[in-house]
């Protein structure tokens, strides 16, 4: 059963999980002083409840054949089964209910160039309810998963040195060198980012040695990240929303990586479309959200036109479609 907030042990541990999603459990007992079982036993209880799942992904600058958010209005009623119907797909993720649920949002990342060209838009479920669909493409992400999320403040600033892994490149454009034996391991951690090199080396037929070698590779040449994917309420962040902003080309470079820098941030991207910057941000509580919007966002100079659409319901994250809506 889940409970209804994160004491500070749970807190410090899915911190140290977003800076490092396959740290071993001895080194954050070790700078979170505790013992290896207490850590190891907090984390099998986190990912029962399914509270915190960690996923291996490619980075969010990879692109393939086009990353695209795609916007759908539903007439009354007809939204939850829409985005049912899109979070089964294996090509979306972060698929969202947005602005009082009659709204769907989701990333799309094109595994072909006939995906790219036709944007799924003609393959929605006979009957479904789409009254618009607008699709925009994902042109450069200023902050994004697996970055961390930085409203929690749980762990010391010394806790989190000590933890951080080693740098790897920010942006990699293309992967071009992921043989089928890579596939197979990153459909594992797309799963399970943590999963152990056993069951790495049963899917990829692989040795284990051979396994944490190319483990090591791919991380190290920025191809392979580990993500933390919690449940935000559980940690007290209880608002989420989707920020819809338009500033004149001049100011987009600017005015994405301030908005990058902001604590509530945990998605800036240009965009093409009627906006061109789309954001995420996450807050303890609504009055939160109001005062970042009219103090923080208010204060950017370039900014002319803000669309705030409140998150209602995750219906899929990177790494898991959760419950049906």
């Amino acid at each position: 059963m889940k409970s209804d907030m994160a004491d500070e042990l749970d807190r410090k541990l899915i911190q140290a999980l977003q800076l490092d999603g396959r740290a071993p459990f001895s080194r954050i007992a070790e700078v979170l002083g505790v013992s290896d079982q207490t850590i190891a036993r907090r984390y099998r209880r986190l990912r029962s409840s399914d509270i915190l799942r960690i996923v291996g992904v490619p980075p969010v600058g990879y692109v393939a054949h086009g990353r695209w958010l795609l916007r759908l209005r539903c007439a009354p009623g007809g939204a939850r089964n829409v985005a049912a119907a899109l979070a089964r797909r294996p090509d979306t993720t972060w698929v969202q209910l947005v602005s009082g649920g009659t709204e769907i949002l989701c990333v799309v990342r094109a595994r072909s160039e006939y995906e790219s060209e036709e944007l799924l838009l003609d393959r929605f479920p006979r009957g479904a309810r789409i009254v618009a669909i607008a699709a925009q493409s994902i042109l450069h992400t200023y902050y994004g998963s697996p970055l961390i999320i930085r409203s929690m403040d749980a762990l010391t600033a010394d806790e989190a040195e000590r933890l951080r892994p080693a740098p790897v490149p920010e942006e990699v454009d293309e992967i071009l060198d992921l043989d089928p034996g890579d596939q197979r391991l990153m459909e594992v951690l797309a799963r399970d980012g943590r999963a152990g090199l056993a069951e790495l080396a049963s899917a990829t037929g692989w040795s284990q040695s051979t396994v944490g070698r190319r483990l090591e590779h791919l991380r190290a040449t920025g191809l392979l990240r580990y993500y933390a994917e919690f449940e935000l309420p559980y940690v007290g962040l209880h608002t989420a929303a989707r920020l819809w902003i338009t500033v004149p080309p001049a100011e987009l470079v600017a005015t994405g990586q301030a908005l990058a820098e902001h604590r509530e941030v945990v998605f800036a991207a240009a965009t093409t479309g009627s906006t061109n910057l789309a954001v995420q941000v996450v807050c303890r509580n609504s009055r939160d959200l109001y005062r970042y919007l009219t103090e923080r966002v208010a204060a950017l100079p370039a900014i002319t036109h803000v669309e705030t659409s409140p998150i209602v319901q995750n219906i899929k994250r990177v790494g898991a479609l959760l419950t049906q809506p």
